[in-house]
């Protein structure tokens, strides 16, 4: 006998779209539960420039897998596979939904369609990657990044030109295979989803979505974002580590380090935040099953009646 998939909910979409506002009252309305797929949020010191939404905007919803990791804590997609899946399993046994709410792309697929296993992988080459990053100058990211666009276009797309964990991945996996990794992720999900899920995704028009991001990065600059980085580091925490060097974080670090002038602060998060957003749309455009709505059409009341009808069957 086929064991029927939980059915979840899922809200996604690049950042400052109005994903969180959405969730919690959608969790109000369905009797819900949030789960955080931020791969920033997660971490317990990232308030302000995370946007980790405050109690009073939960307004006593439930919630998960918001501020529940040390800033040195190894994280990636399967530990947060294990992390919801607890959350969700949780939440369904009180007989509630599963809410789960994020951008952080490769979280929410690996969540319902689950994380591609058996990918080839080899540790020389691998090594030889890295050892080429480090001798290296700031071209040799970004040159190694045209690389893996000339052999696997659409995975390019959706990762940063700096980023040297997925930039290594794809041409390690493309030396070793022959295959783009992309490749080996549509292989993967032909398999079956995880979970039901009801995935929505809020689309906004660029120039919409920016009025949103200027001032919201001059709001959070002006509630202490600097001086909430500057404590970590004071602390100990090590500049460098993964989550610091995230979208706005790593700008307010650079800052602090005499690298990034204060007059030119809010303009390079808001610069790095709309190109952000931009891969992010790049992303969850590759995803099958997702359903794209504008923020008024989410609120809609004929959607969230028809949602709640396919919940309960």
């Amino acid at each position: 006998m086929t064991v029927p998939r939980p059915r979840i909910v899922v809200v996604s979409g690049a950042t400052a779209t109005g994903k969180t506002a959405l969730a919690v009252d959608l969790a109000r309305a369905l009797d819900g539960e949030l789960v955080g797929a931020d791969s920033v949020q997660l971490y317990d010191r990232l308030l302000i420039g995370s946007a980790r939404p405050t109690e009073e905007e939960l307004s006593g919803v439930p919630h998960h897998l918001l501020g529940a990791l040390d800033l040195r804590a190894p994280y990636d997609a399967a530990k947060f596979i294990d992390d919801a899946d607890r959350a969700i399993a949780g939440i369904t046994s009180r007989g509630r939904t599963a809410i789960v709410v994020g951008g952080t792309g490769l979280y929410l697929r690996a969540l319902v369609k689950g994380l591609a296993t058996g990918i080839p992988a080899d540790a020389g080459v691998r090594a030889e990657l890295h050892a080429r990053i480090a001798s290296g100058d700031a071209e040799t990211l970004r040159e190694m990044h045209r690389e893996v666009a000339a052999v696997d276009p659409e995975y390019a797309a959706r990762i940063h030109v700096t980023d040297p964990v997925r930039i290594v991945r794809a041409l390690e996996v493309f030396a070793v295979s022959g295959l783009p990794l992309s490749e080996h992720h549509r292989r993967h999900a032909a398999l079956g989803p995880r979970y039901e899920a009801s995935w929505w995704c809020l689309e906004i028009e660029r120039d919409a979505l920016r009025a949103r991001v200027v001032p919201r990065t001059r709001e959070m600059l002006a509630r202490g974002w600097v001086d909430e980085v500057r404590g970590i580091l004071a602390d100990g925490y090590e500049h460098d580590l993964k989550p610091l060097r995230s979208v706005g974080y790593a700008e307010v670090v650079a800052h602090l380090r005499g690298e990034l002038p204060a007059r030119a602060l809010s303009t390079e998060i808001e610069r790095a935040t709309m190109s952000f957003a931009k891969r992010q749309r790049t992303w969850f455009r590759g995803e099958e099953g997702v359903e794209w709505l504008t923020l008024e059409a989410a609120r809609e009341r004929s959607r969230w009646d028809a949602l709640s009808e396919w919940l309960k069957r």
